[in-house]
């Protein structure tokens, strides 16, 4: 089954938007879409290091990603230049960086337009096993910390008062952020990444009644994008990432439509979640 190109990509996918729809739901709480972008553009520099020293590129790619993550929240701490000056430095400067570097890898050719914009169809039994091994070890991660981690992200000095730890639990999302992001550069390529984390996360806000429902119907929103993009893509002959992000933007255009806004108010009718309960808008 897994002999065919287009049902790995499919499985591939699937997996990965799983993943990216939690962690995109607190990406979008926190208002973090540049932070994003700056680790994404990061992954090139991941491409550059893993071919350097010879190791396997979604590994080089995490390993590069969870270094200028850290080295941006210790940044954030410490310089006096606001975090969106320094988001923007790190995200041109990091792409610029990596396009650098690859072109000095002379000796071995890349596909710059995979890279940037992803080469879904060309991933292996290995790329599979990467993603949902990984992609398990980061939801059950994700599950341990949710509740410190909403808190902060709602609350940051109350959850401090209640005895948690925003800083640790803060640190942890960014190597999880830093995780999908690795785990994605194939699918969706360095450019677009961010854009599997966002889009799916904003269109389920408006379905959602509570966090955790959020969480659910971002993944199933990526899920239905991965889908129709590949069979987009297949059908019209056009780049896979992109009609990936092409689809996301399709759910979320009918999310904000009024059909979307009467399949909302249907949604909060038949919930009983409580005001308290509700996702942070």
């Amino acid at each position: 089954m897994l002999d065919d190109f287009f049902t790995r990509a499919l499985v591939t996918g699937i997996g990965v938007a799983i993943v990216a729809g939690p962690l995109g739901c607190f990406i979008v709480w926190r208002r973090l879409a540049y932070f994003g972008d700056s680790l994404s553009h990061a992954a090139l520099l991941g491409v550059a290091f893993g071919v350097l020293a010879d190791i396997h590129l979604t590994l080089a790619v995490l390993v590069v990603c969870i270094g200028v993550s850290l080295f941006l929240l210790l940044l954030q701490r410490r310089s006096n230049i606001s975090s969106d000056a320094l988001l923007g430095i790190f995200s041109h400067g990091a792409l610029a960086l990596g396009l650098v570097a690859l072109a000095l890898t002379s000796w071995v050719r890349f596909d710059l337009m995979g890279l940037l914009f992803g080469d879904i169809l060309a991933v292996t039994r290995t790329d599979i096993l990467f993603t949902y091994v990984g992609g398990a070890i980061i939801l059950g991660i994700l599950i341990l910390i949710w509740r410190p981690l909403f808190a902060a992200t709602v609350n940051p000095e109350l959850a401090e008062a209640e005895g948690m730890n925003p800083m640790r639990s803060n640190v942890i999302f960014t190597l999880l952020t830093a995780s999908v992001i690795a785990l994605s550069i194939k699918i969706i390529g360095a450019v677009l990444i961010t854009a599997l984390l966002i889009i799916p996360a904003a269109t389920a806000r408006r379905f959602a009644g509570t966090p955790e429902s959020m969480a659910v119907i971002a993944s199933l929103i990526g899920l239905l994008s991965v889908t129709g993009g590949l069979y987009g893509s297949l059908q019209w002959d056009t780049p896979s990432g992109p009609s990936i992000v092409v689809a996301c933007v399709v759910l979320f255009a009918i999310s904000q439509s009024p059909l979307g806004r009467l399949l909302s108010a249907e949604r909060r009718k038949a919930s009983s979640g409580t005001a308290d309960e509700r996702a942070p808008r």
